[in-house]
């Protein structure tokens, strides 16, 4: 890797199989590869780290696949936001799909929990669902009648997600309790959320241009990002322990250290709205360029 602002000579793009693929989430697989959905054209893609390519396409048409986890079960795991299921595949390619209980609920983000089983959000019916590795989903509602966008396991336990309303929200392992904490800046549009090296929450604020933290209490530290108007996008813990993410206006990849120093490396393809990251199995990081239709390696 390189930290140095700017082209990263590190930086590798490959151009996806299908055109206008719309790659959005990506997930190291426990096959060595990497999974990604292609939420246009209805497929999940298989990435090695060789930059070798296998698309397959899902039973429902026009099923809008949006994020992928790595579940418990050795399988990968999707929310698909139009078909308004949940989707899993086999590292051989083939696929089971789970309807979620409420209607048009557009599910988002995805995640497993230290229950082993999966979590994700439903942006448009303001709920938290659970699906276990067998398939039954229980969904549990939130205080705020808001959009909800990315969800992680904490430190604590608990399962932790982002809301649009500019509120992070906790909700225990059996769906009894939600504890939603304010953002201190206003009209944050807080996004992807994943557990830090330090033991806090790290998110991404797209509209507040910053990366939050916020502690098991709900304490809350923000860092502007240097790049104005990046909308920073998802984040995750990188193999390096610091954070980094993808900036959707900035055409950048980002990193933070847990104390709030930046450094943002500039992606080759122009305008390409950088959107899912991942670490991989070779000490990478891995991306997807919505716009740009490649997978990246850092």
């Amino acid at each position: 890797m390189c930290f140095s602002p700017g082209t990263c000579a590190g930086t590798l793009e490959y151009g996806i199989h299908t055109a206008t693929s719309n790659p959005h989430g990506v997930v190291a697989g426990p096959d060595g590869n990497l999974w990604f959905t292609e939420y246009v054209t209805n497929k999940i893609g298989r990435i090695t780290i060789a930059g070798a390519f296998a698309e397959f396409t899902l039973p429902s048409a026009g099923s809008y696949p949006n994020y992928i986890a790595a579940g418990p079960d050795g399988n990968l795991w999707f929310t698909e936001r139009t078909a308004n299921k949940i989707g899993c595949v086999t590292t051989s390619g083939s696929f089971t799909e789970f309807a979620i209980p409420t209607a048009s609920a557009s599910p988002e983000g995805i995640a497993v929990g230290p229950d082993n089983n999966l979590w994700f959000v439903e942006a448009q019916s303001h709920k938290i669902g659970r699906i276990t590795t067998a398939g039954a989903i229980v969904e549990f509602g939130i205080p705020t009648s808001t959009s909800i966008f990315g969800i992680a396991a904490g430190p604590d336990g608990n399962m932790w997600f982002t809301e649009g309303a500019g509120n992070i929200g906790r909700i225990t392992l059996t769906g009894t309790s939600v504890t939603e904490f304010p953002i201190p800046s206003a009209n944050s549009g807080p996004m992807g959320i994943v557990k830090g090296p330090d033991g806090n929450l790290w998110f991404a604020e797209g509209n507040g241009n910053k990366i939050g933290k916020i502690t098991t209490s709900g304490v809350f530290t923000e860092f502007a990002v240097p790049t104005t108007g990046s909308q920073p996008q998802n984040i995750v813990q990188g193999p390096d322990g610091n954070l980094w993410f993808t900036e959707w206006n900035g055409n950048k990849i980002g990193r933070v250290t847990p104390t709030g120093v930046f450094t943002e490396i500039a992606i080759p393809t122009a305008a390409c709205k950088l959107l899912g990251i991942a670490p991989g199995p070779d000490g990478n990081l891995w991306f997807t360029e919505d716009v740009g239709n490649k997978i990246g390696r850092l």
